[in-house]
């Protein structure tokens, strides 16, 4: 029996790999047993009661689960950065798509810095208990390798997989000239405050465009921010949080996606994106260029470069995105399978 531990993985791009692994693991005939958060305790999962148990997501809590189990699994993929507690006697693989364990951004705040470092350290007290790490681009491979040099370049695989969200052939919905839509939460890292600021200044310039925000309930200060530019006659738009139908209609209704996030592991929002027609306006960061060759770049720390990137979409004929990654599903699958 193989163990999926996800148990730090209930939001964000993280939930949705989990819904899609969940999903192909459910119809490739192997034996598997989860461990999850109890904060997805009410998904509608395809899961035999008896394969699934959920925890509070805690250290305490996952080790006295190993150690009552230590003896029940033949391999062990881990789904949420940490290897296992423990070291065990049957082959672990550990997915890692964190890279602010590697790059820390200058624009987290003091209390998240600390607990950012207090993450890393434990992070590195548990690096000996995986056999194998698995990536999602060659660019997170590179940093993970130089950050971490004890790990050797054949135990990280690049194994990118993700939800292809263009599945419905037949939408067809009209795309908006000079609309952009950013898929993002709120943190600190996605860097929405220069985007939302250069957007207001290449608005003033041109008078032409709409922003497309996805930002939930649980960033307050960045919902404030763009209603009061709102109130100002400003396009921008904030959404909410999609469900996977709402997303698809989003991306194709927009002609470009813009993507200025600091830090990225993978970026799902580039390829969910490109595969639904948009354009990429992206950073200039590997993680950009890792997945594609974007139609437009731009330093995403200053906000008049992001400026000019709206501003060179809205006036000039601006050449294709290039997808350079794709799903790679039955290849993981079949690993686990071995």
């Amino acid at each position: 029996m193989i163990l999926v531990d996800a148990l730090y993985i209930n939001n964000s791009g993280g939930k949705v790999l989990l819904d899609y692994l969940i999903e192909k693991l459910e119809v490739s005939g192997l034996d598997v047993f989860y461990l999850l958060d109890d904060r997805i305790a009410s998904n509608t999962y395809n899961i035999k009661n008896e394969n699934v148990v959920y925890l509070k997501a805690s250290l305490i809590k996952r080790f006295v689960f190993y150690k009552k189990n230590k003896n029940k699994f033949t391999k062990v993929f881990c789904f949420g950065n940490l290897p296992p507690i423990r070291q065990l006697n049957v082959p672990v693989y550990t997915y890692f798509h964190q890279k602010l364990f590697i790059d820390e951004p200058r624009e987290l705040g003091f209390k998240q810095k600390i607990i950012l470092k207090l993450k890393v350290f434990i992070f590195k007290r548990l690096m000996l208990n995986t056999t194998y790490w698995i990536v999602q681009t060659r660019a997170v491979k590179t940093d993970f390798l130089k950050a971490f040099s004890n790990v050797k370049k054949e135990q990280v695989l690049i194994i990118p997989f993700y939800p292809q969200l263009n599945e419905n052939n037949l939408m067809k919905i009209e795309r908006e000239k000079t609309s952009f839509v950013y898929v993002s939460n709120g943190s600190p890292h996605k860097n929405h405050e220069r985007l939302i600021e250069a957007f207001v200044e290449f608005f003033e310039l041109h008078k032409v465009g709409k922003l497309y925000l996805t930002i939930a309930h649980e960033f307050p200060t960045l919902q404030t921010l763009i209603e009061s530019h709102q109130r100002k006659g400003y396009p921008i738009i904030n959404v909410g949080f999609l469900g996977r139908l709402e997303l698809e209609k989003l991306y194709k209704t927009s002609e470009f996606l813009i993507f200025p996030s600091l830090s990225e592991s993978f970026g799902l929002g580039l390829l969910e994106a490109m595969e639904n027609g948009c354009k990429i306006i992206g950073a200039n960061l590997d993680y950009t260029y890792s997945v594609c060759n974007p139609s437009i770049v731009f330093e995403p720390t200053k906000t008049n470069s992001i400026t000019n990137a709206f501003v060179e979409a809205a006036t000039k004929d601006v050449k294709s995105t290039e997808q350079l990654v794709f799903n790679e599903i039955d290849k993981l699958i079949e690993i686990l399978k071995k």
